[in-house]
């Protein structure tokens, strides 16, 4: 599905069946234009007679790094997946890599989706993938190793830390193969970037499912300055038997262990007790640590969890010199602009000189340098 968006969204097609014929797999490979739901996308069929279907990894990364017709940051990128693909395995079976035999994924089919995949990222010329959650399925799916529960075990350990979900038909609809090529040359998971839209592509699944299409869709787009939305979890407790102390130094911790923020507010509670409400940002695959820290610093034995979405603008630092020494300036994309909190602080102290006024000295640095 992945190498059919790619073809919909303008990578080459004969360049991608030309250079993939050097892996030698004897494998017919067409593009066909269907319909999913009435969507129209491209289904990248790979017609093999192929019976036996066990490879090692060594195998399979010597039929990569000896196809003369692959660029060698394709290379690089298919051997990397398979890699990350192998250590799942391995890790699974309970296995060293070296020993691990790919299944399904070491078929033909696979082999060329895989290499596919890395080829058409580089023919369009991409520099950064980011990816929306994973929708893993439900249900189960037939192996090798008989009837399993999705998503397939090798799945589970490729997307670990990633958001996922599970939406629609019962069935299998992220496969070890798609985990692992996403989780490999995804840059990030979550919101779209922010960018200028230049094209779109749609890969068709084998199946047509009734109540919405099976396809897979793909965005290119060139990097823009514009405010960016990125998903973001939100945690919250309201406390009130604690004292401010362990507050303060939970608050430290949080912010030093990746928090995006975290804010304490003044409540009133019931029967007219003070109270706290302990608010943190974090992203998603922080969510279960950031948990972990303030169960064990704080007394709550609850917590809300819900998902949002905050919009960052494109930011740069501009160092400024002032009377007393350097500081940073944080510059906004819309042109907003402010010194940096730490480095007048560490100025002041230095020299004693007031904060306010090393403050005022950044921002007057700042607007005659920028005119």
């Amino acid at each position: 599905m992945l190498v059919g968006a790619l073809a919909d969204a303008g990578a080459d097609r004969q360049s991608l069946i030309s250079a993939l014929a050097s892996l030698g797999t004897d494998a017919n490979l067409r593009f066909e234009q269907v319909k999913r739901c009435g969507i129209a996308a491209t289904k990248f069929h790979v017609d093999t007679a192929e019976t036996h279907k066990h490879r090692h990894l060594p195998r399979i990364l010597k039929m990569i790094s000896g196809a003369p017709a692959l660029p060698d940051r394709v290379k690089q990128n298919a051997s990397a997946v398979f890699q990350r693909l192998g250590e799942a395995e391995a890790a699974v079976h309970q296995v060293p890599i070296e020993k691990v035999h790919f299944h399904e994924v070491g078929a033909v089919d696979s082999i060329i989706d895989i290499v596919g995949a890395c080829l058409a990222f580089d023919l369009l010329g991409v520099d950064a993938i980011v990816s929306s959650a994973l929708n893993l399925g439900s249900g189960t799916v037939k192996t090798e190793h008989g009837l399993l529960p999705v998503p397939a075990p090798a799945t589970a350990v490729l997307v670990k830390g990633k958001p996922v979900y599970a939406r629609g038909p019962a069935m299998e609809l992220t496969t070890p193969t798609g985990a692992a090529v996403i989780t490999t040359l995804a840059q990030d998971f979550g919101a779209m970037p922010a960018m200028r839209i230049i094209a779109s592509g749609y890969g068709a699944g084998t199946c047509d499912f009734p109540d919405q299409p099976n396809v897979l869709r793909v965005l290119l787009g060139e990097a823009t300055s514009a405010a960016e939305a990125t998903a973001i979890t939100v945690i919250e407790a309201n406390i009130d038997d604690v004292s401010p102390q362990i507050l303060g130094f939970a608050m430290e911790r949080l912010l030093n262990s990746g928090a995006l923020d975290v804010t304490l507010q003044p409540l009133e509670m019931k029967k007219g007790r003070p109270g706290t409400l302990l608010r943190v940002l974090a992203k998603p695959e922080d969510r279960d640590r950031m948990a972990q820290i303030i169960f064990a610093e704080t007394s709550t034995l609850g917590l809300r969890m819900y998902s949002a979405e905050r919009l960052v603008q494109s930011r740069q630092w501009i160092e400024v010199s002032t009377a007393h020494g350097s500081v940073r300036m944080k510059v906004s994309g819309e042109g907003a602009y402010a010194p940096e909190y730490e480095d007048c602080r560490r100025l002041a102290l230095e020299t004693g000189t007031p904060l306010k006024e090393i403050i005022a000295e950044a921002n007057f640095e700042y607007l005659k340098n920028s005119r």
